[in-house]
């Protein structure tokens, strides 16, 4: 793996600054493990998340998906379960689901949930909390329109939340997707979180722009030719 990753690093001038289309270009030829790497994007934002009003925080649909398949699992009864069902979930449930998950099963990759019952999943808290599975209404994973939740998780919508370091991590695709599909998932993500910027957020908004794949190398994104493209 040493030669591999020396060769990728030589195909990058970490000095550099490329365009989003050139960025999208090097990631794809500089991964080089054997199974599909995740494209991922960090963006680094000029906001204080200790601030409420400064949290950054949404969800996008990327045009071409991710690439991977996703395990939904959705709180519903009734009619809403077989809506659940029928638009694609994974596991639907609810008391049965709670148990399940009470006792250590965690074997799904996104959670929705009725409003009706968040009563019954909010006792799954501590344990959903953490590892960012709890539904929450902000990105439309507390919702009667099940199917619409589940039919976009499935199709690639994927969350993003600023973290402490005021730094955001969204995958945009896989190495092997086309250039041009890379490039409108990218597109998507930065319109998306660019959309996104806080009314109380003062002087520049994104600061810097790294995008990778699993083990390549970063590339720096040109800011000023973002907005262009």
């Amino acid at each position: 793996m040493g030669k591999k990753l020396e060769n990728a690093e030589s195909k990058v001038d970490k000095d550099k600054e490329y365009s989003v289309e050139e960025a999208v270009a090097l990631v794809k030829e500089s991964a080089y493990a054997e199974f599909d790497e995740t494209v991922d994007m960090a963006i680094n934002l000029g906001v204080d998340p200790k601030k409420s009003d400064q949290m950054v925080r949404g969800t996008v649909v990327l045009p071409h998906g991710t690439g991977s398949t996703v395990r939904v699992l959705v709180f519903a009864k009734g009619e809403k379960e077989k809506e659940a069902k029928d638009a694609g979930a994974d596991f639907v449930g609810a008391e049965d689901l709670v148990e399940k998950i009470q006792k250590g099963w965690l074997d799904f990759d996104k959670a929705v949930a009725t409003p009706d019952l968040m009563g019954l999943v909010g006792k799954l808290g501590k344990v959903l909390g953490p590892r960012g599975l709890m539904p929450n209404p902000k990105l439309g994973t507390v919702t009667f329109d099940i199917s619409k939740a589940v039919k976009e998780i499935k199709a690639g919508k994927v969350e993003y939340k600023v973290e402490k370091a005021g730094i955001i991590h969204v995958p945009v695709g896989k190495a092997s997707f086309d250039k041009d599909k890379l490039l409108e998932n990218t597109l998507a993500v930065l319109k998306s979180v660019t959309k996104a910027k806080p009314a109380t957020s003062k002087g520049k908004y994104i600061k810097k722009i790294t995008m990778s794949s699993t083990m390549g190398p970063g590339v720096k994104v040109d800011i000023s030719k973002v907005k262009t493209a």
